[in-house]
């Protein structure tokens, strides 16, 4: 019988995570609560595949958040440095590092940046993308359109 309830409970576990993966949601654990984030592998499915493979092997666990600029974007993901239980945890170079994976090609699009959108943080060239990204607070300019849009937030987030 307790062989039965234990294979029970394993499907029961391993048709929850199909779900969940077949839906594209991730969900960002914070001090205030979860956030859901429904994930668009249509839209940038290297970004997306790249998110999901950083998340799934924990490397986003304990990751601060770098950068905050009231009213405007909160962004994480600086797994090499903004690690916060990392012996390489350094807040004065968080921001700066990445994944041990190599950066990504650009995929660009014409998806607006408004309040609750998830896109990936880069430098000025347009194929650095590798770990870090941000959430949009409120909607941005035109300029920062020109960004790699994976995601959005499934409810309102108060920083």
């Amino acid at each position: 019988m307790l062989k039965f309830i234990n294979i029970i409970f394993y499907l029961i576990i391993i048709l929850t995570n199909n779900l969940n993966a077949k839906e594209n949601i991730m969900l960002l654990k914070l001090k205030d609560g979860d956030v859901k984030i429904k994930m668009f592998p249509d839209v940038a499915p290297n970004h997306v595949k790249r998110i999901t493979e950083l998340a799934n092997s924990g490397k986003y666990d304990n990751v601060v958040f770098h950068r905050v600029i009231d009213g405007f974007m909160a962004q994480t993901g600086d797994v090499q440095f903004g690690k916060s239980d990392s012996n390489d945890f350094d807040l004065s170079k968080a921001g700066i590092g990445g994944s041990e994976l190599p950066d990504l090609k650009q995929e660009f699009n014409d998806i607006p940046h408004e309040r609750g959108t998830v896109s990936m943080a880069r430098s000025s060239s347009p194929d650095s993308a590798n770990s870090q990204f941000f959430i949009c607070l409120i909607k941005l300019h035109t300029w920062i359109d020109n960004t790699q849009y994976l995601a959005k937030l499934l409810r309102e987030w108060n920083l």
